[in-house]
């Protein structure tokens, strides 16, 4: 009966080219923290498998855009409670897409096709929002990570907005919603993943792939909130706006027409919750003229009791 093969141990240099690292890198890491020392034996340092795998690990979350620094505080942190499998799936789970939509590639001269024509400025500054990403080697070549983003961009350049103009409501569309975003997140971990982060009971394989779970289930719901959202927003103001630019046409062809008149948010809220915001304008409207009309029959009444008395006195 034979014994198991003995664990396979590597030499520094030996290491680096297994994990397609370098030498100054694994001394780097030890530096740092985020790799444990090597065993001495005699006069020689030997690494071991599971070096390997920390490697690869670092590798992985650097490639998703981690830094050195928050890399050591996740193993640090998750180390002392658990193995990485979990934690690693869980992060896995959460920088994963929060879409189903895939990206695509654009040539330049496809580009010009769509917005019959663009300069280097545009496509530079489209590169800057990350609507476009530069792919090394081809430099006529464009990653699209949103195609649906360059297709609202095409649809509204062809109606007549300038790009410009849709790069400036990009930005200022994307503060917002990040804000959104964070409120949201902010919103989640305080009920749902709180007990995951500051629990020590919770920092299990099982409880991460319950976390990761979780993630997959409550992705979709910011989205849909918003979307849902947006398209009450979108009917309520737009059925506003349409109001009052016909009311405004109405008025420009009457002369006898009244003029429009400027209300405080405050008074509008409350009538909207009064009335409901279809019925904003009628209610102001017949209240207006209630109130017009009752002061026209006081000054009446008064004008004839006035009158009347005149008439009766010697």
């Amino acid at each position: 009966m034979t014994g198991a093969p003995p664990a396979r141990t590597y030499r520094i240099e030996d290491l680096a080219h297994h994990t397609a690292t370098t030498v100054r890198t694994i001394r780097a890491y030890q530096d740092r923290g985020l790799l444990p020392r090597p065993e001495r034996r005699g006069r020689a340092n030997v690494y071991s498998e599971a070096h390997v795998t920390r490697l690869h690990q670092i590798a992985h979350l650097l490639d998703r855009g981690y830094t050195l620094a928050s890399i050591k505080e996740l193993l640090e942190a998750w180390d002392t409670g658990r193995g990485l499998g979990g934690v690693l799936g869980l992060v896995t789970e959460v920088d994963g897409p929060w879409t189903d939509e895939r990206p695509d590639r654009v040539t330049r001269a496809e580009l010009d096709a769509r917005f019959g024509g663009t300069s280097d400025d545009a496509v530079a500054e489209a590169v800057e929002l990350g609507v476009l990403e530069r792919i090394d080697g081809d430099p006529d070549t464009f990653l699209v990570p949103s195609p649906q983003e360059l297709s609202v961009a095409v649809e509204l350049h062809a109606a007549g907005v300038p790009l410009s103009a849709i790069s400036g409501h990009l930005r200022e569309l994307r503060g917002r919603v990040e804000h959104i975003a964070a409120r949201f997140l902010e919103f989640t971990t305080e009920y749902v993943f709180a007990r995951y982060l500051d629990d020590p009971g919770h920092r299990t394989d099982a409880h991460a792939a319950e976390a990761a779970s979780l993630v997959r289930r409550l992705r979709p719901l910011a989205q849909q909130t918003l979307e849902a959202e947006l398209a009450r927003a979108m009917r309520t103001l737009a059925t506003r706006h349409l109001r009052t630019h016909l009311v405004a046409e109405k008025r420009a062809d009457d002369p006898v027409a009244t003029r429009s008149v400027a209300l405080p948010a405050g008074v509008i809220a409350a009538v909207e919750r009064l009335v409901g915001p279809g019925h904003v304008s009628e209610f102001i409207a017949l209240a207006a003229e209630r109130e017009v009309r009752a002061r026209t029959l006081d000054r009446l009444s008064t004008g004839s009791f006035a009158d009347k008395k005149l008439r009766e006195s010697p």
